[in-house]
């Protein structure tokens, strides 16, 4: 019991150093002419995974969507794009029992000008906590954090394609502060495993 004491601390710790969001405290690096649109977000075919608490649809669909908005609200770029996204898996386990925090969606994105979708096959994103304290969590808690994560993982990748497929460029591509802007990335997170989610028992 006083070493579970003793090392609770340095777990905590551990846990607000891994924060999702921990990279909206800095300035904000520049993406292109990003600026955020509608950000839709729906739940039709929800499936809850393995040994889970439960969450509704309501509840996955707000989560998400205060998570995009607060992180692609940043943008004050010259175009408009929209975020379509689809909630698709999700693993809440309670403290003791064995098991991982997860959720799945699919991202989709849409340029507003053109009225096109800039990625012909939905993105999918995997957010599988392999370190967390479930013990100073609870399940509201759990649920916003692979939210924030989802969120950031969506910005990962949107930089990603900023720099192989030139997304969001805006100027002349062979000016050097275009590059800077597309070679951008965010900082990996020390808790997520990209292993895909386990198929539903």
């Amino acid at each position: 019991m006083r070493r579970f004491l003793v090392a609770l601390p340095l777990l905590l710790a551990l846990a607000a150093c891994a924060s999702s969001t921990r990279d909206l405290e800095e300035p904000t690096e520049p993406m292109g002419d990003f600026r955020i649109g509608h950000i839709g977000v729906v739940a039709p075919n929800l499936q809850k995974l393995l040994v889970s608490r439960d969450a509704t649809e309501e509840e996955w669909i707000k989560a998400v969507e205060d998570a995009l908005g607060e992180r692609f609200s940043r943008f004050e770029g010259d175009k408009y794009y929209h975020l379509g996204v689809s909630v698709e898996a999700y693993s809440l386990p309670p403290p003791i029992i064995p098991g991982k925090s997860a959720v799945a969606l699919n991202v989709t994105l849409w340029d507003d000008a053109a009225q096109a979708k800039m990625n012909s096959e939905p993105k999918q994103i995997h957010v599988i906590k392999v370190f967390e304290s479930r013990i100073s969590k609870n399940r509201d808690q759990q649920l916003t954090g692979l939210a924030e994560e989802a969120a950031r993982l969506v910005e990962v990748w949107l930089r990603e394609m900023q720099e192989s497929d030139g997304w969001f460029m805006r100027g002349d591509p062979g000016d050097p502060g275009v590059a800077e802007q597309a070679t951008a990335a965010l900082p990996l997170a020390t808790d997520v495993d990209a292993t895909p989610l386990p198929a539903t028992p």
